[in-house]
């Protein structure tokens, strides 16, 4: 009776350990990094008055098929951005920019789809160009 007792924890272990899938989202070691560039116009954007490497913008990302963002992240002072400790899966990078119709008092949201397919890989999505007036 001891040992049905032993395989039967043996078998709850084991299948708890290789039946766990886990999805895109935090505890891994994988990177996704970026840079954001901003065009600074005036009011109706026929003058462009400045471009730079924008700090302290405000970027988002989406694990997987969330309906509303998982983390956020402002960047360095150079535009520079960086998810860490992700697991393999499907992301979504978004940042918001004023709207280039010059109709609109809206912003727009600037979309990057990224798969990370490997535990320790590091996806640069390069540069993410924005607007502001």
């Amino acid at each position: 009776m001891k040992h049905l007792k032993y395989i039967f924890i043996g078998g709850l272990i084991a299948t708890s350990l290789f039946s766990c899938k886990k999805g895109p989202g935090i505890g891994g070691k994988a990177t996704i990094t970026g840079k954001i560039y901003e065009y600074n116009y005036n009011n109706d954007f026929s003058v462009l008055k400045d471009e730079y490497y924008k700090g302290d913008h405000e970027v988002f990302i989406i694990y997987g098929d969330d309906n509303i963002y998982s983390d956020n992240f402002k960047t360095h002072y150079d535009g520079t951005f960086e998810f860490n400790y992700l697991l393999p899966g499907e992301y979504t990078i978004y940042v918001y920019s004023s709207d280039t119709n010059i109709n609109s008092a809206n912003n727009m949201t600037v979309t990057q789809k990224v798969t990370i397919n490997e535990k320790k890989e590091v996806v640069d999505i390069g540069t993410i160009e924005v607007y502001d007036i």
